[in-house]
């Protein structure tokens, strides 16, 4: 395990991935112009950025993309790959003291998925390249599911009267 790179921070005395009980297959890979050190720390700031990023499909699931259209809102749930699994408290510096893992978003947590709404731009489903929008991950970071964004279904119900 590594040692918490921040005062405050503390780990698990075991690697969450060896406790592994359900397989994962990903659906393709998200291409971004991102890399450690210069990726953004969340999806609105890759929206400011003015970044573009896309989507390649494993061929095997192109069948998958049929009646998606550009301009629709997309979930998308992605497995960071390069994060840390072993941070429970964390020390983010945009806050004062630590946090529990499951009380911020950070990409460090003991199962590593994230999730980002993101606008389809442009799609190919001939070759499965899905173009969107901004999205805040690393070139490469493996895919596990896309779903449509449902404003009926995904808002919160308090939330909906107030968006009108």
């Amino acid at each position: 395990m590594a040692n918490p790179v921040r005062p405050g921070e503390k780990t698990l005395d075991f690697d969450p991935g060896d406790r592994a009980e359900a397989g994962l297959t990903f659906i393709g890979r998200i291409r971004t112009p991102w890399s450690r050190g210069d990726c953004p720390k969340n999806i609105r700031l890759a929206r400011d950025s003015g970044q573009p990023a896309h989507i390649e499909m494993d061929t095997a699931y192109l069948d998958g993309l049929t009646g998606l259209e550009p301009g629709r809102a997309l979930i998308l749930i992605y497995w960071m790959d390069r994060a840390r699994r072993d941070l429970i408290l964390q020390s983010p510096g945009h806050v004062n003291g630590p946090r529990g893992t499951f009380a911020i978003r950070s990409p460090n947590r003991p199962n590593t998925l994230a999730l980002s709404t993101v606008v389809l731009t442009g799609i190919d489903p001939a070759t499965g390249r899905l173009d969107i929008d901004a999205i805040d991950c690393f070139d490469q970071t493996p895919l596990v599911d896309l779903r449509p964004w449902l404003p009926t279904i995904d808002v919160p119900p308090a939330l909906q009267d107030k968006l009108g």
